[in-house]
């Protein structure tokens, strides 16, 4: 992907907090807690804690992932998100070589 399509799926304040509350999912979503975090957060606990649409989230998260910072995992009817941090060491390479 491009670099400045990497910088446009950073661009908005909710998903950079998807990103932060990702980082830590047993921290920011408790509820889901006792089913574990395996395959990441449920959309849905990412959509309850954001307030936003869930055709909001779904664009939001997709943006993301289309960028690599996501990955997700499709369990029955659920989709689980986590963090791809593979893709913030390369952020972070960019950043520091061409920035």
């Amino acid at each position: 992907m491009e670099h400045i399509e990497i910088f446009k799926a950073l661009s908005n304040k909710s998903r950079l907090l998807m990103l932060e509350w990702l980082k830590e999912p047993e921290i920011n979503f408790p509820k889901q807690q006792s089913c574990g975090f395996k395959h990441g957060v449920c959309v849905g606990e990412i959509q309850a804690k954001s307030g936003l649409t869930q055709s909001t989230v779904s664009e939001y998260l997709s943006i993301l992932q289309r960028a690599g910072f996501i990955e997700s995992t499709r369990v029955g009817q659920w989709t689980y998100y986590k963090r791809n941090e593979k893709a913030f060491v390369e952020l972070s390479k960019i950043i520091e070589s061409n920035l």
